[in-house]
């Protein structure tokens, strides 16, 4: 009949004086575990060094990236949140972009110009304009997301920027 290892002793079965083990259950008997996670601690500030790093580059790349479409980031903001929120008002679309409502104005003008987007009459209030993608804009919105990948994310392997997308998943909420 076998037995079930003791994580508190060592593999031959003497007791762990410290009694501790790192996570994949080598002994840590001076503690180095808690002295790592302060070095993490530590270390968070050059990780928001890097990070702010990284999203300095994506602005300053950014306007390289949108020039082919003649599209400026608050356009491409209101055609992601159009995307993934499907068809709103005016004012509800104001207001996932936090700007104001002459400006979102300004903004859609400028897309539907170009065939981006289409305004409509919204059936239940005749006051109020709904807004939604159309497949053109769909398609330049596609193209625009390879471009900013492969211009930022280009260096990293598909397994690192599966990595990415994962941790910043998490940490957006």
């Amino acid at each position: 009949m076998t037995q079930d290892r003791d994580p508190a002793r060592d593999p031959a079965g003497q007791r762990d004086p410290a009694g501790e083990r790192d996570p994949a259950g080598e002994r840590d008997p001076a503690g180095e575990r808690d002295k790592a996670s302060e070095r993490d601690s530590a270390g968070d500030e050059t990780l928001a060094e890097a990070f702010w790093s990284v999203a300095r580059q994506l602005r300053e790349t950014s306007a390289k990236t949108l020039a082919p479409w003649d599209i400026n980031p608050s356009q491409l903001r209101a055609l992601r949140v159009l995307t993934r929120r499907g068809t709103m008002r005016l004012s509800q679309l104001s207001e996932h972009l936090h700007i104001a409502p002459r400006s979102i104005t300004e903004v859609v003008d400028a897309l539907e110009s170009r065939g981006l987007v289409r305004r409509s009459r919204d059936p239940d209030d005749r006051r109020a304009t709904l807004v939604e993608v159309t497949e053109n804009g769909l398609g330049v919105l596609e193209a625009i997301r390879g471009a900013e990948a492969g211009r930022v994310f280009g260096p990293l392997s598909q397994a690192d920027r599966a990595h990415l997308a994962r941790i910043l998943r998490q940490l957006s909420g």
